[in-house]
């Protein structure tokens, strides 16, 4: 059984680094998380990398969109240099990498899945394959997510063993519907749509609930006080310092 810390590293320490590469990972690590967040995506070419975007500018020196890149062009890319001139030369991480990583700094993890429109399978296929092919047999036991139902459900009919939670910005009407088909453990909200009652209801129903992306430590506390079970964050060691 999962028993996720309250404090997630959202996309590594990215507050520390540049998010969703090895150093943010490592930053994560040095500040005392024990758990982080990443997202999977599919290149061109089907290759999964650990990027967050649908758009290669914000967060490298490449242009266009991460679905329309061959690995051959993302694995030369320069994703540290927007974050700082100290991180320069920081790749784009494949998911295996990722994975050796976090195994050897002794980190759990979230991944969700990041499919671009009509590889939502595809994508869940290929992430979980590498999860069950690198992931140590005794080490933490991974959340697997995604705003995508039709990546969740492949999770599901996959037999793959780890939970899995549906990821929403506000709470759709048929949550329960949700919960119930795809046999989630939980659910991950964005924290600024949630109420007290809404996190009751979610609780009562027997489901985890984790809330993304809180930065503010009385935020943080409100969340818990209503029953919130963990937080993404992008300042794990300021989060870890401040709640007790």
């Amino acid at each position: 059984m999962l028993e996720l810390p309250r404090i997630i590293a959202h996309r590594g320490a990215s507050a520390s680094a540049p998010e969703n590469t090895i150093a943010a990972f490592r930053a994560a690590a040095a500040a005392g998380a024990t758990y982080v967040e990443f997202d999977s995506s599919l290149t061109s070419d089907g290759r999964p990398v650990v990027f967050h975007d649908d758009a290669l500018d914000r967060t490298t020196d490449g242009t266009g969109l991460l679905a329309e890149t061959s690995f051959e062009i993302i694995k030369h890319l320069d994703a540290g240099s927007w974050f700082g001139p100290r991180f320069a030369g920081e790749l784009v991480p494949t998911l295996e990498e990722v994975l050796e990583a976090l195994a050897d700094l002794g980190l759990g993890f979230n991944m969700e899945i990041k499919p671009d429109r009509g590889r939502e399978a595809e994508t869940a296929r290929m992430s979980l394959t590498a999860v069950a092919d690198i992931w140590p047999t005794g080490a933490a036991v991974p959340l697997i997510s995604s705003f995508s139902r039709a990546s969740v459900a492949v999770a599901k009919d996959s037999g793959a063993p780890w939970p899995r939670s549906f990821l929403f910005d506000r709470r759709p009407e048929d949550w329960r519907e949700i919960g119930e088909t795809l046999a989630l453990f939980g659910f991950g909200a964005n924290h600024t749509h949630l109420d007290e009652r809404q996190v009751a209801e979610i609780k009562d129903a027997g489901y985890r609930l984790s809330a993304y992306t809180v930065n503010a430590p009385e935020r943080a506390s409100l969340l818990f006080n209503w029953g919130v079970d963990a937080i993404f964050t992008d300042d794990p060691a300021m989060m870890l310092r401040s709640i007790p």
